[in-house]
């Protein structure tokens, strides 16, 4: 079995976690603010007092940290050891020796860590499971880790056919290939911004969505065109299949944002109303 570090060597894997560390050099109080705003909007509550909160592969930690600070008892796990050293570095800024607050290193596809963990209130997994190289099981496993009545949030890239085809081809050239990232970062820069930039420019404020990019859940636009073009493994899902997939399972769907049929991920709140 390849272990994360191999993956990564041998091209399977795009490095995550390195990605997180640099973009926790730019994550600010504004960004934070950002992350509980959409938060709070999504799951339609001011305050996560009370509640237990699982983010399943925590990245960098942000959402971890907004949950915390809005109230919630927060587990954070993640497959990728630099992922893992973001989450907790997080914690250390800002909830040193925090008893509610715990973060692991484990896999979203190892059921016996799953089983370990127990139930919670709300599981919370945002662009993560279609990154693990076994997107249905991964979404299966974390819909065992809402109790009856909780809430699964997941955010899964959308389906767009031929051209998720072609984007998975260039993912695995970005990640064989050291050479040709460089070149490909700023193919997706300009695939993903030149219109922006060109509508901003002609209202006489350029750059105006680059700057304010930190308004979309807390993120920084360079860090996430990166997290694009390199993601891998990648899968993908048109949101009627993730519906049927959760409805299966026990779920209701409670809240739907879709990303209009174009490139990024589609968001669903499901509502747990019993076991399948």
């Amino acid at each position: 079995m390849l272990t994360h570090e191999n993956e990564i060597k041998d091209g399977e894997r795009f490095a995550f976690g390195a990605n997180w560390t640099r973009f926790l050099s730019v994550l600010d109080d504004d960004r934070i603010a950002e992350a509980e705003r959409s938060l709070r909007e999504m799951l339609g509550v001011e305050t996560l007092r009370g509640r237990s909160f699982l983010d399943a592969g925590s990245g960098s930690g942000l959402f971890s940290l907004a949950a915390r600070r809005l109230g919630a008892k927060v587990v954070s796990f993640d497959y990728d050891p630099m992922s893992v050293a973001c989450t907790r570095e997080l914690k250390r800024r800002y909830f040193a020796d925090d008893a509610d607050w715990t973060v692991e290193e484990g896999s979203v596809l190892d059921a016996d860590y799953l089983s370990r963990l127990g139930a919670f209130d709300v599981v919370y997994s945002w662009g993560v499971l279609h990154h693990t190289g076994a997107m249905w099981q991964a979404i299966g496993n974390v819909t065992g880790l809402a109790r009856p009545g909780g809430i699964l949030f997941i955010a899964i890239y959308n389906d767009q056919g031929g051209a998720s085809r072609r984007w998975t081809r260039l993912k695995v050239l970005y990640n064989k290939h050291r050479w040709l990232r460089a070149p490909l970062e700023i193919y997706t820069l300009i695939r993903q911004w030149t219109i922006a930039v060109i509508k901003d420019t002609l209202k006489g404020q350029p750059l105006r969505s680059w700057r304010g990019y930190k308004s979309s859940r807390g993120m920084s636009a360079w860090h996430d065109v990166v997290d694009w073009i390199g993601g891998y493994p990648f899968e993908v899902a048109k949101p009627e299949q993730i519906f049927a997939f959760c409805k299966a399972r026990g779920f209701q769907l409670e809240k739907l944002q879709t990303c209009a049929g174009g490139l990024g991920c589609n968001q669903f709140v499901f509502h747990k109303t019993g076991a399948a």
